[in-house]
């Protein structure tokens, strides 16, 4: 028998279990408070009866991250961390230190299919889907680490998120509820590179978070060049899911556009997406792209930056250039985790 991972379940999931094992509704609740101020060992919950932690060691377990290597940025204080899951896979996770709290960026999946040509993270293709728990427990791992709260949460680590769609959406109710961690919906950002079905269907659960978009061009012929995605839904189509969900939700979008010297960066392109986005309750964050040794691209210069963005601002369209952070220690997803599995394999 499968055991269930109890990180992975909400508190009325766990508190069925409790009750199909003859005990009361609450002991869940009680279970569930436990799991997320990181207990990993059923004998140190010391509030339920003896022969519920017999029966839930069982049936269940506790997912348990461990902390494979730490870097610190010497710069900003950055914090990377490489964690080993149970089957010994390997993920990443950021911390960044704001006026307004922590932020951490945490992994969806290990590696990812989407085959971004920009991106580290999916070089090695997709391993598989995280668990829930998987997902929780980056955060309750770090917390411990840091011995401070975490505030914020961004779902734009390895992996598409909404290609590991039911597991993103239970992680979405275990983390936000007041027995848990208690991170709010609207501190917490899922980025996709749009899959415009999973769009919709967030869009129509109505949960307050915040949506990014990974857009980085704006026409379909650049975008198709850059991302396998765009082959399968055009930017009209993705426009669209966006409406609909700032429609369903009255929540600005972020679009996140990575500027490529030569590729996306011209001033054309600046007219070209102030257009697009014309009239939409959106932000735009540029980015300055993080280079990668198996890629060929390179980052504009600070000069084409601002210029790309001092168009979208004439335009009518907000946007801000994404502080570099941890440039030091290789803190852009999947960069970190590439190079220690080319070092183990030596």
């Amino acid at each position: 028998m499968n055991k269930i991972d109890l990180l992975s379940l909400t508190i009325n999931e766990i508190e069925d279990l409790v009750e199909k094992n003859g005990e009361k509704r609450y002991r869940g609740r009680q279970i569930f408070q436990w799991l997320h101020k990181g207990v990993k060992d059923f004998n140190e919950i010391n509030n339920i009866p003896k022969k519920l932690k017999e029966d839930l060691k069982e049936i269940s377990y506790i997912s348990k991250l461990t902390i494979e290597k730490k870097l610190v940025s010497n710069i900003d204080g950055t914090q990377k961390y490489l964690l080993k899951l149970e089957d010994n896979n390997i993920i990443e996770a950021v911390t960044m230190s704001y006026k307004h709290g922590i932020t951490i960026c945490i992994s969806s999946q290990i590696g990812c299919l989407m085959g971004c040509n920009f991106c580290a993270s999916t070089i090695g293709g997709l391993v598989r889907n995280l668990r829930a728990g998987e997902m929780v427990d980056q955060i309750i791992l770090i917390e411990k680490d840091l011995g401070k709260r975490i505030s914020n949460i961004v779902i734009m680590g390895s992996g598409e998120p909404l290609h590991n769609y039911d597991e993103v959406i239970n992680f979405l109710k275990v983390v936000n509820h007041e027995n848990g961690l208690n991170i709010g919906n609207r501190h917490i950002t899922l980025s996709t590179c749009g899959l415009v079905p999973k769009i919709i269907e967030l869009a129509n659960l109505q949960i307050p978070i915040n949506l990014a978009i990974s857009l980085h061009a704006p026409d379909d012929t650049l975008r198709r060049s850059m991302m396998p995605i765009a082959n399968k839904y055009s930017i009209d189509e993705l426009m669209e899911a966006c409406k609909y969900y700032i429609e369903k939700n009255n929540r600005r979008i972020t679009f996140e556009y990575a500027l490529i010297k030569d590729v996306n960066d011209r001033e054309i392109h600046a007219h070209q997406l102030s257009k697009l986005l014309d009239g939409m309750l959106c932000h735009v964050n540029l980015i300055p792209i993080n280079e990668v040794d198996e890629r060929q691209y390179e980052k504009s210069n600070k000069d084409r930056i601002k210029n790309f963005q001092s168009i979208l601002k004439k335009n009518g369209i907000e946007a801000t250039i994404r502080r570099e952070m941890g440039s030091d220690i290789n803190a852009a997803c999947g960069q970190l985790r590439n190079n220690y599995i080319e070092q183990t394999r030596l």
